[in-house]
């Protein structure tokens, strides 16, 4: 079974050094989570400009973990510059969310 993640990046990035990966890990695992919540809230609660800060700083931590989002991510940021209406973007909200909370269960898995 395929994980949600890779640690591609956090291997290059890191040297080797698990110390220091599993450090990123672990940040991971503390930020994103409330990250993703807010976005959400966000999004139900028609704040489209919160909607895009959070979206717009998970980008980088869901790069560095190969989580295929980013056109997702790009689709809230797009979606918060316009007067859509917020049923527009809650599919790819609900993708977002099935699909970093899978990662975070692979990441708690594989290192605590």
């Amino acid at each position: 079974m395929s994980k949600g993640y890779s640690l591609n990046h956090i291997n290059e990035l890191s040297g080797g050094d698990q110390e220091f990966a599993a450090v990123l890990v672990q940040t991971f695992l503390e930020e994103i989570p409330p990250d993703l919540e807010n976005m959400v809230e966000a999004v139900k609660s028609d704040n489209p400009g919160l909607a895009y800060q959070y979206a717009h700083k998970m980008k980088p931590n869901l790069q560095l973990f190969d989580i295929d989002l980013l056109s997702q991510i790009k689709q809230v940021e797009a979606w918060a510059k316009t007067d859509k209406s917020k049923s527009e973007i809650l599919p790819t909200i609900d993708h977002i969310v099935l699909t970093v909370n899978a990662a975070i269960e692979d990441l708690k898995s594989d290192f605590q």
